[in-house]
């Protein structure tokens, strides 16, 4: 195996100043998010989710952002899978964005709710078929299953189920979640390790913004 404690890369392409900071820190992520998506990065939107359930015990996993704005993040999965469990016993999250080609990553901490049935209606929808029988043949997500030609047999028998020009209903254990941020963090790479760091936390008043020790 390569020796990893001799693999270093140096951080040198931007700098995090207070004077950059947004008041806002959801109008901050989307600042940082619009420049990654110009940057065209591969998928700038995935994010690590990290759970824990009822006993402490942690689980992260990569997810897609599919909204940011002032009510929270939101993505969306099955309600059954480890995660849907996770935060049914613990509904707390926190996400994780990496953009190395940027040097930059935001972790965004918080509440996890579920969001309203008609919300995740029209985000069903709007996806494409095949992904919407996909999420009837996944279930229960996370669960056992004998072999691939069994998953397969399911997502043939769902195409037969909805044929062509019929619409594919969601199912009741597919949703959306919503994380409601009470504490963001932004990190900026720097030469020599002494990177940028901030913290906004949510307070009484709005939001308060302190830089880190790297």
């Amino acid at each position: 195996m390569t020796d990893l404690t001799s693999l270093r890369l140096t951080y040198a392409r931007g700098e995090l100043r207070r004077a950059d900071l947004h008041a806002d820190p959801v109008q901050q992520f989307t600042r940082w998010l619009d420049e990654a998506l110009r940057a065209d990065l591969p998928e700038p939107y995935a994010m690590t989710l990290a759970t824990a359930d009822a006993q402490g015990r942690p689980s992260a996993r990569t997810v897609l952002l599919r909204g940011a704005d002032a009510r929270g993040f939101t993505f969306y999965s099955n309600y059954d899978s480890h995660k849907g469990h996770d935060l049914n016993g613990n509904p707390h999250a926190e996400l994780l964005f990496y953009w190395p080609q940027l040097e930059r990553q935001v972790r965004v901490r918080g509440a996890v709710t579920r969001v309203p049935d008609e919300e995740s209606d029209a985000y069903f929808h709007a996806r494409p078929r095949e992904s919407q029988l996909a999420a009837h043949a996944s279930t229960p997500q996370s669960g056992v299953i004998q072999d691939r030609a069994a998953l397969e047999a399911k997502f043939a028998a769902l195409h037969a189920q909805y044929p062509e020009g019929t619409e594919v209903p969601r199912p009741a254990f597919w949703g959306g979640y919503r994380i409601v941020p009470d504490a963001f963090e932004f990190w900026q790479g720097r030469p020599n390790r002494m990177h940028d760091r901030f913290r906004y936390a949510r307070t009484p008043g709005g939001w308060s913004a302190d830089r880190l020790m790297p």
